[in-house]
């Protein structure tokens, strides 16, 4: 998959709060990178507790359940949009189906 962006996670991490952020992020950007996700189905075979939802949103838990990780899936087109890195309380205050970049 094509992740885009990553300087929008390393941005993240390089917060002084978030720096524990930087490893689990960084896994799950090489792990998405390498996969071939055409499905949401495919996607829940590696994340069993990644969340679905309209827009094409998929809701990663990172670090431990931490942090949330909203991306926006183009299956055919092999893309994979950040749309938004937080704390759940953070999370908590944004609309998943419609967040832009964070």
């Amino acid at each position: 998959m094509r992740v885009i962006a990553k300087s929008t996670l390393k941005k993240f991490w390089e917060q002084a709060a978030y720096q524990d952020a930087q490893i689990p992020l960084t896994s799950w950007y090489e792990e998405a990178q390498k996969a071939n996700w055409k499905t949401p189905q495919d996607i829940k075979k590696h994340y069993s507790h990644a969340s679905f939802c309209k827009n094409n949103r998929v809701v990663f838990n990172i670090g431990g359940n931490k942090y949330r990780l909203v991306v926006e899936m183009q299956y055919r087109a092999g893309i994979v949009w950040v749309k938004f890195i937080g704390t759940h309380e953070q999370y908590d205050n944004i609309k998943v189906e419609a967040i832009d970049e964070h």
